[in-house]
């Protein structure tokens, strides 16, 4: 018993270890995580974040996550980006994708991770919903699609 019990704990250590060092999880760190690969990260950031009827919309919207990827200013991968606080929808990586708009989502990912780019949205790294304004001096807006207005920082 006492080395079953050994072994189910290494196996438990390795486990939170292996979950904090992951570039993204879908439950975060923590017991029964499950790491999604780069084209989950990309589906979720285009089923949260553009409208889910509007191929247009996820496609501008994994514009700027490989934009982001791209730029040493931002994480080396795909969930690394998605994954950052406070940048993409609240629970992108957790919440549940319940509707057809996840199929749509799916195969917009391949097309963007198989280098598909949104020539409207051009170096943009930054978007909200379409409507909102700011008066900031250093955006420039490029394109608005899927709901949002994408814009570009000086």
């Amino acid at each position: 018993m006492g080395k079953l019990r050994a072994t189910a704990l290494r196996a438990i250590a390795l486990v939170v270890v292996g979950t904090g060092l992951g570039g993204c999880s879908l439950f975060g760190i923590g017991f029964g995580t499950a790491q999604l690969s780069a084209k989950e990260c990309m589906m979720r950031a285009m089923y949260f974040e553009s409208n889910r009827s509007s191929p247009e919309g996820m496609l501008a919207v994994g514009t700027v996550v490989m934009n982001r990827v791209d730029d040493t200013r931002y994480p080396k991968s795909i969930c690394g980006v998605v994954g950052q606080k406070n940048q993409f929808a609240q629970g992108v990586l957790t919440r549940k994708m319940t509707d057809s708009g996840a199929v749509l989502a799916s195969q917009m990912a391949d097309q963007v991770i198989n280098g598909a780019r949104h020539a409207g949205v051009r170096s943009a790294q930054h978007f909200h919903t379409a409507g909102l304004r700011f008066p900031y001096n250093n955006m420039h807006y490029v394109l608005e699609a899927g709901g949002n207005e994408f814009y570009e920082k000086y």
